[in-house]
């Protein structure tokens, strides 16, 4: 007899069902599911229904009671994070709030080289423990998924020394870690040569390897003019693409153009897109590449937000993330940035939480997740609350009472 458990009864459950993976969504689409119970067989969701009913059905299942009302969604997946890192950029915040420009804040010694010389400090061991720490923060705020990218190291030792870190910390932190190359970050001050022969020397020593001991399947790149350029990019992403790694790009942050590198090699995303105009959101659109929003970006270097709004008007599928890192977004509060993103940009309900549930899972090329339905994990996020709306009102500060990943009650705030 497989492990069956009945959770209920929930006020409402959202369970993100019947939604399209593109365009935008009104509040009426949502399926709210009143007096409802969630069936668990091991990690997997076996029913979702009215909790009465499924009680009845299934006599043998241990339920798990529960007193009160409560709001049940999916367990946030955030796409885009860089929480693997050493050190930290205090300073550089304090800089930036008094006026210094980037150059100036690089020139002073900060910057992202700041990290990568923290982080090459830090030894394995190190990394993996701050990791881990930052990770079970985050699925303390509902988030069950995270994706992690290396981009500190930008030797390959150093590139390697964090992607088996982050490997580590997936076999010890509650939420799970899908992790990211992302070796093309800049072009590392120490290396003696131009960002082509920078790039051509990790796609023909780093990739295999990354293959080798399955560190990653992803690959991810930095374009922008502090990074490098659309020409300059064309060789590295086509020998990923040769070794079946999936693409995601940092696009248009500062400058049009990323997000036309992406659209051209199908990357899976997208992200940052704060300088889109009119010509990339309708590429975007067009496209099946998913388009992340990344507002801690926005809300940390005080510049304007993605134009989420536009991008779901035009029909484009817009997840959002947390972007979480030492220098531009320190925060790393997904649910907060992602009620202030829906503030700024008038996303509604239904925007927001798919932004953060259904379509940041797809970011990721992960199908097993995102939705409260049968077959898939059961990665819950519970609130005291007996509307869902609150979620949002509350812009982050409503936290999760209890999470659930793979079917195991991980966080219990009771306790």
């Amino acid at each position: 007899m497989k492990n069956r458990t009945l959770i209920g009864p929930f006020k409402q459950i959202i369970p993100m069902t019947g939604i399209n993976l593109k365009g935008a969504i009104s509040d009426h689409e949502l399926e709210i599911i009143e007096d409802g119970g969630i069936l668990i067989e091991d990690n997997l969701i076996l029913a979702t229904g009215n909790f009465e009913d499924l009680k009845i059905a299934y006599p043998e299942a241990e339920i798990h009671p529960l007193k009160g009302n409560h709001v049940c969604v999916p367990g946030f997946v955030d796409a885009h994070t860089h929480i693997c890192f050493g050190g930290s950029r205090a300073k550089d915040y304090a800089m930036r709030n008094a006026g210094k420009s980037y150059l100036e804040i690089a020139h002073a010694g900060g910057g992202i080289w700041d990290t990568v010389t923290q982080t090459r400090k830090s030894s394995l061991e190190e990394l993996t423990k701050s990791t881990i720490k930052r990770a079970n923060r985050h699925l303390k705020n509902g988030t069950t998924t995270l994706e992690v990218k290396s981009g500190y190291g930008l030797t390959v030792a150093e590139e390697l020394k964090m992607l088996r870190a982050i490997k580590n910390a997936d076999n010890e932190a509650l939420p799970e870690l899908i992790s990211t190359c992302l070796a093309a970050h800049m072009l590392p001050k120490d290396f003696d040569g131009s960002e082509i022969e920078y790039l051509k020397m990790i796609s023909e020593e780093l990739f295999p390897i990354l293959k080798e001991e399955n560190l990653t399947h992803r690959i991810d790149a930095f374009i922008e003019q502090s990074a490098f350029s659309a020409d300059d990019i064309q060789a590295y992403f086509s020998k990923a693409s040769e070794m079946n790694f999936d693409i995601a790009v940092h696009a248009d942050q500062f400058s049009a153009g990323g997000s036309k590198v992406a659209v051209e090699f199908n990357a899976i995303s997208a992200d940052h897109l704060e300088a889109s105009g009119d010509t990339e959101i309708a590429l975007l659109a067009q496209s099946d590449t998913i388009s992340v929003a990344l507002p801690g970006a926005s809300i940390g270097l005080g510049c304007d937000f993605t134009p989420a709004r536009k991008l779901l008007d035009a029909g484009a599928a817009l997840a959002i993330a947390s972007d979480h890192n030492p220098g531009s977004a320190p925060m790393g509060d997904l649910l907060t940035q992602a009620s202030i993103l829906g503030t700024f940009q008038k996303l509604t309900n239904a925007e927001v939480l798919a932004g953060i549930t259904l379509r940041a899972a797809a970011a990721l090329k992960l199908e097993d997740r995102g939705k409260l339905e049968a077959g898939l994990l059961a990665d819950l996020a519970v609130f005291h609350s007996d509307n869902y709306q609150d979620i949002l009102y509350y812009q982050g500060n409503l936290k999760p009472c209890m999470v659930w990943k793979n079917g195991t009650l991980v966080f219990d705030r009771h306790k």
